[in-house]
């Protein structure tokens, strides 16, 4: 009785592992938008964060990717080389410098319900790239569909819609630094305004470099199966492509210093945290329970960085972002019960393919052994013997195998999936 009890224990443990991994994975992803946006408001250039990032992230990943993948990676061609250049540019470059300017304008919350759209825009790029294709007579296309609009439609209220604010119990202690004008303050809010559309447009950007990272890291993981080195290859592609925008943008030299402060804090959370840890972290549980349910875990990530944010930065939540992150909520559960139900219809098609298969291996091997047994019998000399068990070699045992399908839309194998590169 104490066995059954250790083992149910054991057993209810093993299964709320990955919902554990899911949840403090968020908590991470949460504590690098409010570290970030810290660094960001107190100067650090967003260029050099960048470059920093994943440089830290190369350093961290590369020794497990020399040491674990030691003569299993694919040779390295031309394509593939581009493919990783381009990968490095969409990621590294183009997303992270668009989403820390734009998390710079807005708010973490705001940038992180931003982000929920990326697997309504995944599955956008996937259909014009022939990667997914849409039966609208099937409920589940139907899902996709929709809750891409009402995504859509949640963005753009978001960036066009502020409202009213939100006066939370806690943080309506806290009290800005310094008092203003009338006037200066108006003067502000204006300011305040243009920025919050410039960001909301920076943050969309961001996110459709994101989407077309995940597409074209999808087809680069079919020829360069080493996922260890690619992630490492392409956050070194990177870091490399950063440090050359830098040098273009930044001219003020003191841009790169760097001490034992918030940005170096900034700097190395990004890279080890949620450039590191966090790509290991996603592909354990995306190899045992699929990329739908490491990605329905998003949202949550917003909700702790609205709780953080006003605790910490006595950020301001306005009825329009609200309104939006909810319809963006809507949309893409919408989206990711339509790439579930889609999921599960391929996953049930391979036992049926398998079972039959073996049924028609079974009824060959049937045929073979009453083709022994009535030849055998027949013959008694050697020679009519050895010809009946030839003939009955001939017999095909029928396998029939069908490889199951990823979801192109969250075509994930490998850990760069659901955090920032």
């Amino acid at each position: 009785m104490e066995e059954k009890g250790i083992s149910h224990n054991n057993s209810l443990l093993e299964k709320s592992k990955p919902y554990i991994a899911m949840v403090c994975l968020q908590f991470g992803y949460a504590g690098m938008n409010i570290v970030t946006k810290v660094s960001l408001n107190g100067g650090m250039s967003h260029y050099v964060l960048v470059v920093y990032r994943h440089a830290f992230a190369t350093a961290v990943i590369a020794p497990f990717a020399l040491v674990l993948e030691r003569g299993i990676r694919p040779k390295m061609t031309l394509l593939i080389f581009a493919q990783i250049f381009v990968l490095g540019l969409l990621g590294p470059l183009i997303d992270q410098n668009f989403y820390y300017l734009g998390l710079k304008y807005t708010s973490p919350t705001y940038a992180c319900a931003m982000s929920n759209m990326l697997p309504a825009m995944t599955f956008v790029m996937a259909v014009l790239c022939r990667m997914e294709k849409v039966h609208l007579k099937k409920l589940r296309c139907q899902a996709k569909v929709v809750g891409t609009l009402v995504t859509v439609a949640g963005a753009m209220l978001m960036t066009l819609y502020k409202g009213h604010v939100i006066n939370l119990v806690w943080s309506s202690h806290v009290r800005p630094a310094h008092t203003t004008s009338a006037a200066a303050a108006a003067a502000a809010v204006a300011a305040a305004d243009k920025d919050w559309a410039k960001g909301s447009i920076l943050l969309i950007l961001a996110t459709l470099a994101w989407a077309a990272f995940f597409i074209l890291q999808a087809i680069t993981m079919r020829k360069y199966s080493a996922h260890l080195t690619l992630t490492t290859l392409v956050c070194f592609m990177g870091t490399l492509q950063s440090i050359v925008v830098t040098f273009i943008m930044e001219h003020n030299p003191s841009a790169w210093n760097i001490g034992w402060d918030m940005n170096l804090l900034a700097a190395a959370y990004a890279g080890i945290i949620t450039s590191g840890i966090a790509y290991y972290v996603q592909g354990v549980v995306m190899e045992k329970r699929g990329p739908v349910f490491v990605t329905a875990f998003s949202p949550l990530m917003m909700i702790i960085v609205a709780f953080m944010g006003s605790f910490i930065l006595a950020e301001k939540i306005y009825v329009g972002g609200v309104i939006g992150a909810v319809l963006i909520m809507m949309g893409l559960y919408s989206v990711l019960w339509g790439k579930y139900k889609e999921y599960k219809e391929q996953e049930a098609e391979i036992p049926e393919v398998i079972k039959g298969g073996n049924n028609n291996k079974e009824m060959a091997n049937t045929i073979v052994e009453d083709h022994d047994h009535l030849e055998l019998d027949e013959y008694d000399d050697v020679e009519s013997q050895r010809n009946a068990v030839e003939l009955a070699s001939r017999v095909p045992n029928v396998v029939i195998s069908s490889p199951m399908p990823q979801p192109p839309m969250l075509a994930m194998e490998a850990p760069m999936k659901g955090g920032r590169v």
